[in-house]
């Protein structure tokens, strides 16, 4: 099935593509496993600027272990969602310890690292490895279930055993490449082209074959609700944690009253960052980032 639809979209890939650094030829696994975790959840134009700082500081997985957690999260800065630098310095770590510093290729090696998903595994094996997998993220979810099935993928957070079966069954074989080709390729057709809300189906390369066109372009469910950012603890975690990350070591806790005006939610809200790892209490009375070498 994927020669129909395999020509042209890699044809348009080769003269549409953004210019990304984690896509040039030969790049490690590293850089594709450091990239895969900060594009989780964010956008490339806030990726690019902090993926090259952070290679530049930390080259290597080895680098990397070599470091401390707060380092991580201080680098880390207002990425968003600060977790994901943790679970990269455990990846680091782990990748030091029994890999040599090398990134494992195996799918099964990746996904016993820290951090590490079936996405993040497949997409690391595909991209840096040339292997075939299915790389599912929500863009090629939905390029795929509209190409296909001619309807909107169900508002779900992972891929369905459906659509893992349909992507499996597109995929060219893994031979010079052609299968990673083909799944970054269906990926930036739905970052750029066929987007969630306003797609440019006039632009498609595969357009004439797409089920959801032709259907005219059937309508998804209810959207879903997003969570108001103003005021809310998630808001709330990122003032208290810029405050950690700003000052050279552990603070008294009072430090951090300014930075959030609600006491309640504040000590809620830093509790749930004590419990995920993201800050850690030191006698006497201080606070500070997980692993801060003032500490000592």
């Amino acid at each position: 099935m994927s020669t129909r639809f395999e020509a042209p979209l890699v044809e348009w890939y080769a003269a549409s593509a953004r210019d990304l650094p984690w896509r040039e030829p030969g790049v490690a696994a590293w850089p594709v496993l450091v990239s895969e975790f900060m594009l989780q959840q964010t956008p490339v134009a806030r990726v690019l600027p902090a993926y090259g700082a952070w290679l530049a500081r930390w080259p290597t997985a080895t680098a990397l272990a070599s470091a401390t957690p707060a380092d991580a999260v201080r680098q880390w800065g207002r990425l968003g969602y600060p977790r994901r630098a943790l679970r990269l310095h455990a990846c680091a770590q782990l990748i030091a310890a029994q890999h040599g510093g090398v990134v494992p290729a195996s799918i099964s090696e990746l996904l016993a690292l820290p951090g590490v998903g079936a996405y993040t595994a497949a997409a690391v094996a595909s991209f840096a490895f040339g292997q075939r997998h299915p790389v599912l993220d929500t863009n090629v979810r939905r390029v795929l279930t509209r190409l296909v099935t001619g309807t909107e993928p169900a508002a779900r957070s992972s891929a369905s055993a459906a659509e893992i079966a349909l992507a499996d069954s597109l995929l060219p074989p893994a031979a010079e490449r052609r299968a990673a080709t083909w799944s970054v390729a269906v990926m930036e057709l739905g970052a750029l082209v066929c987007t969630a809300a306003k797609p440019a189906c006039e632009l498609c390369p595969v357009a004439t074959a797409c089920a959801w066109r032709l259907a005219g372009r059937p309508p998804a469910g209810l959207p879903r609700r997003t969570q108001r950012y103003e005021g809310s603890d998630r808001q709330c975690r990122g003032a208290l944690l810029a405050v950690l990350r700003n000052a050279p070591g552990p603070v008294p806790e009072s430090a951090l009253d300014h930075c959030w005006p609600e006491p309640e939610q504040r000590h809620r809200v830093l509790r749930s960052l004590l419990a995920d790892g993201l800050a850690e209490s030191h006698d006497p009375d201080l606070i500070g980032l997980p692993g801060d070498r003032s500490a000592d």
